[in-house]
C-alpha cells in the first residue's frame, strides 16, 4: 500500500512530460511556413481583392486603363519601328503590330507584377507590426491586380488575331503554362526586391530603373534570332526572354522555342529559390526596420 503515492506521482510526472512543448527557432525555408500558406488563403484572397478594388476605384475609365498602356505602346512602337523592321525582313509575313503586341502582353504582366510585388511589404507596413501572418502572403496577393490587367488586355489580342486572320495551332493550349512561368519569374524578382526595399528603401527606385533597362534586354521589338550571336547570351540570362518568345510563337502559330522556354523556366525557379532564401534571412527584422 505504501507504493501507491509513489506510483501516482510517477504517473503524474509521466503525463506532464508528455505534454511538454519545446519552442525552438525555425531555420531555412521552414521559417517561411510554406506549408501553412494554404491556411491563409482567405487573407490572401481578401488582400488581392482589395488591391484590385483600389486600382479601379474612382477612375474615369475603370478597367480600360489596363488596355491603354499596352495598346498605346504598341501603336507608338509600330509607327516608329514597323517600317524599318519590316524592310529588314525580320517579321516575314507577320504584321508588326500583332508581332509586337503578342510580346508586350506577357511583358506587361511581368513588369507590373514585379513593380507591385516589390512594394508590397512597404505599402503594408501597418500590418507587419500589428498582427502575425506569413509575410509571403503580401507578395503573393500583390500579383492579383496585374493578372486581372493581363486578362483584360488579352481581349485586344484576340481581336487583333481575328483582324489579321492569325490562326494559332494546338500550341495555344500552352498559354496558361506560359503565364504561370512568367508569374513565377516575376514573383522571384519581385519578392527579392520587396525584401531588399524593406531594409534599403532606395531599392524602390532601383526596381523602376531595372524594369526600364530590362525591357530592352527582352525580345519584344525584334525576334531573338535577329540579335547578333555575340550578344544573344544577354537574352539567355533573362528569365523572361524565352517565355515571352514562346508566348509569341503560341499566338502566331509558329514553332515553339522549347529550349528557350526551358531555360527561362529554370532561371525562374532558381530566382524564386534565391528570393526565398534572402526573404527567410531578413523576415525577422521586417517589423523592426520597416
Amino acid at each position: 500500500m505504501c507504493d501507491g503515492p509513489d506510483a501516482a506521482e510517477e504517473a503524474r510526472r509521466a503525463r506532464a512530460a508528455a505534454v511538454v512543448t519545446v519552442v525552438a527557432p525555425r531555420h531555412g525555408f521552414d521559417h517561411l511556413h510554406l506549408g501553412g500558406l494554404w491556411h491563409y488563403y482567405d487573407l490572401l484572397r481578401l488582400l488581392a481583392l482589395r488591391d484590385i478594388q483600389v486600382r479601379y476605384r474612382q477612375t474615369m475609365l475603370g478597367a480600360l486603363w489596363a488596355l491603354l498602356q499596352p495598346v498605346l505602346t504598341m501603336i507608338v512602337l509600330s509607327a516608329v519601328l514597323g517600317r524599318v523592321l519590316g524592310r529588314g525582313g525580320y517579321m516575314g509575313a507577320v504584321p508588326y503590330p500583332i508581332f509586337l503586341y503578342a510580346a508586350l502582353l506577357p511583358w506587361m504582366l511581368f513588369s507590373s507584377t514585379v513593380s507591385a510585388v516589390s512594394t508590397s511589404l512597404v505599402n503594408n507596413a501597418n500590418l507587419l507590426g500589428k498582427v502575425y501572418f506569413p509575410r509571403l502572403v503580401l507578395p503573393l496577393s500583390a500579383a492579383g491586380a496585374p493578372l486581372v490587367d493581363f486578362v483584360v488586355s488579352a481581349a485586344v489580342l484576340v481581336g487583333m488575331m481575328a483582324w489579321y486572320r492569325v490562326v494559332p495551332g494546338w500550341s495555344c493550349l500552352l498559354a496558361p503554362a506560359l503565364m504561370a512561368t512568367i508569374l513565377l519569374a516575376a514573383l522571384g524578382v519581385g519578392t527579392l526586391l520587396a525584401a531588399l526595399t524593406v531594409v534599403y528603401r532606395d531599392f524602390r527606385h532601383v526596381a523602376m530603373f531595372l524594369l526600364q533597362v530590362w525591357f530592352f534586354l527582352t525580345p519584344i521589338m525584334i525576334p531573338i534570332d535577329a540579335l547578333a550571336p555575340r550578344w544573344r547570351w544577354l537574352w539567355l540570362l533573362n528569365p523572361a526572354s524565352g517565355t515571352i518568345a514562346a508566348f509569341r510563337a503560341v499566338v502566331l502559330g509558329t514553332e515553339v522555342p522549347w529550349a528557350l522556354w526551358g531555360n527561362s523556366a529554370l532561371l525562374s525557379v532558381l530566382g524564386v529559390i534565391l528570393a526565398l532564401a534572402y526573404f527567410s534571412r531578413t523576415e525577422r527584422r521586417f517589423a523592426d526596420v520597416i
